[in-house]
């Protein structure tokens, strides 16, 4: 009996560098899945911004489609009639404020191109279903990424405001597909809306802030990381926790090194 308490005892700091290395590599897997949601996003962002003070542009926006080769991302601004495009920017990963190419000749989609908007567009129409539970609450929109995965696709729901000084976590989804873009399995991250004001009083700017996961979302999510990423920068946060209560730890993330660490209880 002596030699298994003894046994267990060595095993212990081995399993818990095993866990905390299993943990780790689950953490680099959401923050690469969460570099490419904010960069997408931030394209969707830049691109409209370009074509704002655009008259014939804006009176002829019809939506934009986003996808990305190797470390480039391209935006194109698509026309009421959903057939062409009136304008495309190119965006690299280490930039993503400034395209390093713009296009406004006015073509037709390519293949690709028409099969994204039409895949979103079939998406849309399926979130209808009460199943879903999809509410957006006044004052909030949703941004929605959609990305290509394998043979199928998924998208992501996020949380969107206009209200200063908002970080809108929660209410946030992701759907796969298959390839004619039709729903087969999808997961909501949070319950509910979590909204994070920044500012609790004239005097009291907040730098953190920490929201709970229930066991069924035992990690940091990548749509955390996106949503605070587009928002923190508007505010005076610096970094956000995740009390995770299946693995009863503390995951944090830093804005300034874009890393999640785990911190103990």
């Amino acid at each position: 009996m002596k030699k298994l308490y003894l046994l267990v005892f060595l095993l212990l700091p081995l399993i818990s560098y095993a866990q905390a290395e299993n943990i780790q590599v689950k953490l680099d897997s959401i923050s690469k899945e969460a570099d490419l949601l904010y960069n997408y996003e931030r394209a969707a962002w830049a691109s409209i911004e370009l074509i704002r003070p655009m008259e014939k542009l804006r009176s002829e926006y019809g939506g934009y489609v986003v996808y990305h080769s190797k470390d480039t991302i391209y935006a194109s601004i698509v026309d009421t009639t959903q057939r062409n495009r009136l304008a495309r920017f190119s965006f690299v990963t280490s930039n993503m404020d400034d395209p390093i190419a713009s296009d406004f000749k006015t073509s037709v989609l390519t293949e690709k191109e028409t099969n994204l908007f039409s895949i979103k567009s079939r998406l849309i129409s399926q979130l209808t279903n009460p199943k879903y539970e999809i509410s957006i609450p006044e004052g909030f929109s949703a941004n929605l990424i959609l990305l290509e995965k394998g043979k199928g696709y998924k998208l992501y729901m996020l949380m969107a405001t206009t209200e200063s000084g908002i970080i809108p976590f929660g209410n946030d989804y992701l759907f796969y597909t298959d390839s004619h873009g039709t729903i087969t399995s999808w997961q909501k991250f949070h319950s509910k809306l979590l909204p994070v004001q920044s500012t609790m009083s004239a005097n009291e700017v907040l730098k953190s802030t920490t929201h709970t996961h229930l066991e069924s979302v035992p990690y940091i999510t990548a749509t955390d990381i996106c949503t605070f990423r587009l928002y923190a920068p508007f505010t005076e946060l610096e970094e956000f926790k995740v009390l995770s209560t299946a693995l009863d730890v503390f995951m944090q993330y830093n804005l300034k090194t874009n890393t999640v660490e785990v911190i103990e209880r």
